[in-house]
Formats: C-alpha cells, structure tokens, sequence
C-alpha cells in the first residue's frame, strides 16, 4: 500500500502560501508509516516547530492499473474518506529555498492521520462535495471538491502514467484554505457534508 498526495490543487490554497499555480498536478508520496487510524492521537515530534494541518479527500484505490484513461478513471476507485496531511512548515520551507526534496516534511511518522472509507454510492455527487477541518471546536478549512483545479479522475489518470495503481492504496486530493499550525492540547475534527468522519488530539 501506498499514499500518494497531490499538492496546490486548490487556487486560493496556492495564494495564501504564495506559491506558484502548477501547469500540472504537484505530486508527493508518503510512506505507509505515515498514517494513523482509528482517531489515534498524534504525538507532536521534537524535530519540528511549525506543523500545520491541510484536510483533504481520500480516494481508496479498488484495483490495480497503469496508464489510466480519464474516462475509465472513475472505475479505479470505489470508496472515499478524510485525512489530514500533516506539514512540517519549517522543514518544507527549508528544503524548497534550497530546491531539495519535501520527503521529511511531509511524510513523518503519524503525518497522515486517516478516516475510514465509506462507498463513494453515498454522495450523490463527487464533483460538489462539501469537506472541512474544525480545530477546538473552530471551523478553519471548508472546501468544496468543485474548486479543485483537476479533478478525481484527472488526478487517477495522471498518477497513474507514473505509478502503477494497486488495490488500497489511498491518494491525497490536495486541501483548501485555511491551513494553518497545531498545538499540543489541541483537538482536529474532518467532516464530510458535515458528518464527522475523523478526530484526532494532539499530545
């Protein structure tokens, strides 16, 4: 199993980062270490001091598949979920000034704390789905997947030209705006359409 991510998929993310908007789909990986389920707590490590969380869909890949047509893409996933893509800010910023690799920054230990999966046949439409984070009760992210610069299918096809799609692996569709950093002591909450779907404590 693996977590692929796909960064600056949002435009007003991308402004509020002052990054540059992508010609293509940004894309990073995780290793499976990463994830946390079950709303396992997240232990804040002592190598950073800027983490921020980004709420983004999950994809749940259903079968295995290489060089993907987008219109076919829809059949290669058949469930979703929500996750958080934790960021070490500082390292990430560290790393792009020198042009290096964003690996430690985003794929720590416990950096991708996961929902379960739910089948996709329970939203009515996968291009207008409402999605948010809530920290200590507070709404910071709600996005919204129609203002997603490529959408599922496209982010399916692309990936899969690189890598070759395997049963369970999970795909990280890119977060809106509104990320900010975390605290210890502090509680996440992601919904979907207003359902929590995920909690996690900071510790």
């Amino acid at each position: 199993m693996k977590i692929i991510a796909i960064g600056r998929n949002y435009a007003e993310h991308i402004a509020e980062l002052d990054n540059e908007r992508p010609d293509e789909p940004v894309i990073f990986t995780k290793p499976d270490t990463a994830i946390l389920k079950n709303n396992q707590p997240f232990y804040y490590p002592d190598f950073t001091k800027d983490i921020h969380f980004e709420v983004e869909i999950l994809l749940k890949i259903s079968k295995e598949g290489k060089y993907v047509e987008k219109q076919h893409a829809n059949n290669y996933f058949d469930e979703i979920g929500i996750g958080i893509d934790f960021t070490a800010r500082d390292l990430q910023s560290k790393a792009k000034e020198k042009g290096l690799p964003w690996a430690i920054a985003k794929g720590f230990n416990g950096s991708a704390p996961i929902s379960g999966f739910v089948p996709k046949e329970q939203f009515p439409d996968l291009s207008n789905l409402n999605f948010g984070l809530k920290q200590n009760g507070e709404w910071k992210q709600q996005g919204n997947t129609s203002l997603m610069l490529y959408d599922f299918d496209y982010i399916i096809s692309y990936v899969s030209q690189f890598f070759t799609l395997k049963k369970g692996d999970i795909l990280f569709t890119g977060t809106p705006k509104g990320v900010g950093p975390i605290k210890i002591g502090d509680t996440l909450e992601a919904f979907i359409e207003n359902e929590k779907k995920l909690e996690v404590e900071i510790k």
